[in-house]
């Protein structure tokens, strides 16, 4: 039997973390997928819960929000609870393997972490001035 499910859409909400009492990390937020086709020329859309677990959650958690466009690779998973009515509640969610970020880091974002730190005492940084090198000091 094959329990596999593959979605790509953008989180409706930022994620949800939470911990465990047992310290592990556990997310939780809703995937808006476009369905194929267009229903009297307007687009359709499902909204899936999605739960990921421990660094998978913690990723999602500090790299996503809401209206990212996200991959998930998991399975269908349906648990249940007894609600404070004291009904039986069951929920049909999808529980994530892999999470993938498809889209490129927000501009605000990629000016307040810089790529690389230059090194101050490299000779070689400011380029400005010609080198004056001798054959002689080559190796070759």
């Amino acid at each position: 039997m094959m329990n596999r499910t593959i979605l790509v859409g953008r989180l409706t909400k930022d994620p949800e973390l939470k911990y465990t009492q047992n310290g592990v990390a556990v997310v939780s937020f809703t995937l808006a997928v476009n369905r194929p086709f267009k229903n009297n020329g307007e687009q359709q859309a499902d909204f899936i819960n999605v739960v990921a677990w421990r660094k998978t959650a913690e990723n999602v958690a500090n790299y996503l929000n809401k209206g990212s466009l996200a991959g998930v690779d998991g399975r269908i998973q349906t648990r249940n609870y007894e609600g404070q009515d004291g009904r039986r509640v069951y929920v049909t969610e999808v529980v994530a393997d892999q999470v993938s970020f498809l889209e490129p880091k927000k501009q605000e974002q990629k000016k307040q972490e810089p790529r690389y730190a230059p090194d101050p005492a490299d000779p070689f940084q400011s380029g400005s001035e010609p080198l004056d090198i001798n054959d002689e000091d080559l190796p070759f």
